[in-house]
């Protein structure tokens, strides 16, 4: 596929992927940046862990509200999915499974990531939703596995932008895609990733760099 979104070069920072015994694939909201995306997981960055960031054309995955009909943010959304995938793929592809691998939303970033890992369900080494969730006006019925890929959905009881409600039913869909889920709703109207979420994100990349280092039983 050839959309919007496709032919834009990777942000990378972080270990060499080569190298790299974790990854973290960051995904950018409307108005950001994947440069921002690279210099907002400082809060998180630890030796061994390879950073990746898409970036969107125009600064923007989609058009209009994330609860509006899906038709209604073609095909930039079909375009931005694939983005994701072929962020992840590169990582795998590099030598990084994907069971090692975070991958982070921030906004409407976070309804892109949100939609992936509920298409494509399987073991990842986490998926984070920071101020996000799944699109459409009605959730959508999923099928898969995400074998206990924790899970962190995050949100703000008065955020304008993404009803607490479609925090929490994100939630409950990820719990039936059998993802190990953690919910955090904040009090107040803000929007974006917080601080708890981001030391939860640093504790997740901890654990995945430690069991990349453990050593693995004698036969």
């Amino acid at each position: 596929m050839t959309g919007p979104h496709q032919d834009r070069p990777l942000v990378t920072a972080g270990a060499p992927l080569s190298v790299a015994k974790a990854a973290a694939v960051l995904v950018h909201g409307r108005g950001g940046t994947a440069d921002g995306m690279v210099r907002l997981a400082d809060e998180f960055y630890r030796h061994g862990l390879a950073l990746v960031a898409p970036a969107a054309r125009h600064n923007r995955w989609y058009p209009n509200s994330f609860l509006a009909p899906r038709e209604a943010t073609e095909p930039e959304l079909s375009s931005a999915l694939e983005a994701v995938g072929d962020a992840v793929g590169t990582v795998r592809e590099a030598g990084v499974p994907r069971e090692q691998t975070v991958v982070l939303g921030i906004s409407q970033g976070a309804c892109v990531v949100a939609e992936f890992a509920a298409r494509n369900p399987r073991r990842y080494g986490g998926i984070v939703l920071a101020s996000g969730g799944l699109m459409g006006p009605e959730v959508g019925e999923y099928e898969g596995c995400l074998e206990e890929t924790p899970v962190l959905v995050g949100g703000h009881e008065g955020d304008p932008a993404v009803p607490v409600e479609r925090v929490r039913e994100t939630a409950a869909v990820f719990e039936v895609l059998d993802g190990d889920v953690r919910t955090r709703i904040e009090p107040g109207d803000d929007h974006g990733i917080t601080d708890a979420e981001l030391a939860a994100v640093d504790e997740l990349v901890e654990d995945l760099l430690a069991d990349a280092d453990r050593e693995p039983p004698d036969p």
